[in-house]
């Protein structure tokens, strides 16, 4: 019919207190059309109250609803005097609305086993309700004769019974307490308060008028209490779900990972239905390893994960549908098990063990919107995942097309070199004097040693950007190591003034020789290749608290401040060019932050005064301890 109408399929469940006393048969039946109405596509929502037909009709308005569908059961007036039927009432209260009214043959007697009910369970035996309404009664007695004695009028007496049976209504539990009250009232004050004393009768004509008017004031206000009280019960059980459902929101915004997501999920769950809960992820087109969350120390994970359940859960996880417990699916399970979905992809199963209590319906439409905010977390995460690993993956795919484009252009001019002088060689070895010969010797090695530091500074990287750099950290002489750099720099050094000052005699660091030796190679070629001949480069040691700092400065033209940024970047060679028009792969640097971040250091860039560069490098230190 809703699809007839091109409109929402809204089910509306109206919650009253008979709903606590109603026969199990009409129970599952309730439930059966409720499982029926979400079949054909429908959103449950409930609400609470006496006057079924207000409700309905209130609900219409506020949602907007245009068109009601109503079945008509053989319940009819009998007299004119009767009251009149839900349909009648319904049509009364909502006028501008059109209303369908479609014959229910089953609803026969539905009514009269609901007074029936009300009646036979009405009748509740509490010893705590019993003393109240006791106690309650013999204050107001007490406080009816100390009325007599001062003098009140009969009236004012009878007020306080009223208000005890008011305060019974209050106090106590079960409606039943406040109408015996009222009974009992009118006895006590008849006993106590009228001629003759003492006995249950009265000489006023007028007294029996009085007794009556006294029992319905009292019977009608016990009953609004009672009325306001269970609506105060149910609003604030309607208020707790709702901020249930609320908290989630702001859980799940909050959760980092998966396993947050599951967590915060399950947490709410217990708070909302007080039930133990098993999360299954999906991982592919199966389930993961199940999450059980408890709320009692009842030892229920045996029970919930056995085979038998895990079977249910993974046909859930297939049909994308409910089942389980209190479904016509599977219902031997000891769980309900409903899937966590954003449209048709399933991103989790969850079991609730249901126990012998099952959910109402309004727990029912919070528990599916606090999956449904479950289901949108995940999803988010999952896309958050993929973009993440999409964006490294185009990263490493970008670092590939640079190194290959880098590699083949900037490695063929030193290969290109090597090749040419060794074919000259080759060709014209004898005509060439020792001095032309001792060249071209000496382009091919500083040729070879650039394309050796290269291959080095590649393979490094390489294990670094796989975590298979291994350090062998030891205690070392920093200015051992700066010694055995400076026999391994570029030959090159012979044209530059590199000097050494340390302010310390003896500087220990806690650092990989081989791999700092590689750090400070690499720094200093920096600084021969791209400052002119003649300058001077000046490598510095001192201690600084528990830090040793080594700082490597030349006079060169220095490197702009927006350059500084990206100078440790893989593949930045900046906008200089090298002398002999190589230009670098841009490794070097790169290599030299990774190594000194691996040893738990630190490596700066800046200004030198009055022109060139400092790189200064800082390692954890070691105190030297001299034994005489």
């Amino acid at each position: 019919m809703a699809n007839a109408f091109k409109g929402a399929f809204t089910a509306l469940f109206v919650e009253t207190p008979d709903y606590q006393v109603m026969p199990e048969e009409d129970v599952k039946r309730l439930r059966s059309n409720m499982r029926l109405a979400e079949q054909l596509g429908a959103k449950i929502e409930t609400v609470y109250g006496e006057d079924v037909s207000y409700q309905i009709a209130e609900f219409a308005r506020l949602s907007g609803v245009s068109k009601i569908v109503i079945g008509r059961s053989s319940a009819t007036r009998k007299s004119i005097f009767s009251k009149p039927t839900l349909t009648e009432k319904l049509i009364a209260n909502a006028p501008n609305l059109d209303v369908h009214i479609i014959p229910d043959t089953d609803g026969k007697n539905t009514a009269y086993r609901a007074k029936k009910a009300r009646k036979k369970n009405g009748i509740v035996f509490s010893v705590s309700d019993l003393l109240k309404s006791v106690a309650i009664l013999i204050l107001a007695s007490c406080i009816g004769m100390l009325f007599r004695q001062l003098g009140f009028a009969e009236a004012n007496i009878i007020t306080v019974y009223v208000l005890g049976v008011l305060m019974t209504s209050v106090v106590t539990r079960h409606r039943v307490y406040s109408l015996i009250s009222s009974i009992v009232s009118v006895l006590v004050f008849n006993f106590f308060f009228t001629d003759p004393q003492f006995t249950l009768r009265a000489y006023d004509q007028g007294y029996p008028v009085t007794f009556l008017i006294m029992f319905l004031a009292a019977l009608l206000t016990s009953s609004l209490a009672v009325k306001l009280k269970e609506h105060a019960k149910q609003s604030a059980k309607a208020a707790y779900r709702t901020k249930v459902l609320f908290d989630t929101n702001q859980l799940l915004q909050q959760a980092k990972d998966k396993n947050e997501i599951v967590s915060a999920t399950a947490n709410q769950l217990i708070k909302l239905l007080g039930k133990d809960i098993v999360f299954y992820l999906t991982e592919g087109e199966t389930l993961g390893e199940a999450h059980i969350f408890t709320v009692s120390d009842e030892k229920t994970d045996k029970e919930i994960t056995d085979t038998k359940e895990k079977a249910v859960a993974e046909w859930v996880l297939k049909n994308n549908k409910h089942a389980g417990a209190t479904t016509e699916t599977l219902s031997n399970a000891k769980c309900l098990y409903l899937a966590v979905r954003v449209n048709s992809r399933v991103y989790g199963v969850v079991g609730i063990y249901i126990g012998n209590e099952p959910l109402d319906a309004f727990e029912k439409s919070i528990l599916l919107s606090i999956l449904g905010e479950c289901a949108l977390s995940l999803e988010n995460e999952k896309n958050a995942t993929e973009k993440e690993e999409a964006a490294i993956l185009a990263k490493n795919e970008q670092l590939r097309a640079n190194l290959l484009r880098a590699i083949s252009h900037d490695l063929r001019t030193p290969l290109t070199s090597i090749s040419g002088n060794a074919s000259n060689l080759i060709s014209n070895g004898n005509s060439f004097d020792e001095a032309t010969k001792n060249q071209l010797y000496t382009d091919i090695y500083d040729d070879s040693m650039w394309l050796i530091n290269l291959v080095e500074n590649l393979l490094s990287v390489t294990r670094i950007e796989e975590g298979r750099l291994n350090l062998h950290i030891t205690e070392d002489l920093v200015d051992d190591v700066i010694t055995e750099a400076l026999h391994h720099v570029n030959r090159k050094s012979v044209e530059h003034h590199i000097t050494v000052r340390q302010k310390e005699d003896y500087l220990l660091a806690k650092m990989d020789a081989k791999l700092m030796v590689q750090v400070i190679i690499n720094i200093v070629d920096n600084a021969i290749k791209y400052t002119p001949k003649g300058s001077n480069i000046l490598i510095k040691t001192w201690k600084q608290g528990d830090k040793a700092v080594i700082s490597i400065a030349d006079d060169g033209d220095g490197i702009p401040d927006e350059m500084k940024a990206r100078v440790f970047d893989m593949f930045y060679s900046g906008a200089n060019k090298i002398a002999d028009s190589r230009r670098s792969l841009g490794l070097g640097l790169s290599l030299c932050r990774s190594i000194v971040n691996a040893h738990g250091g630190k490596i700066t860039v800046s200004d030198n005064t009055p022109h060139g560069t400092v790189f200064t490098i800082t390692l954890s230190a070691r105190e030297v301890e001299i034994h005489e």
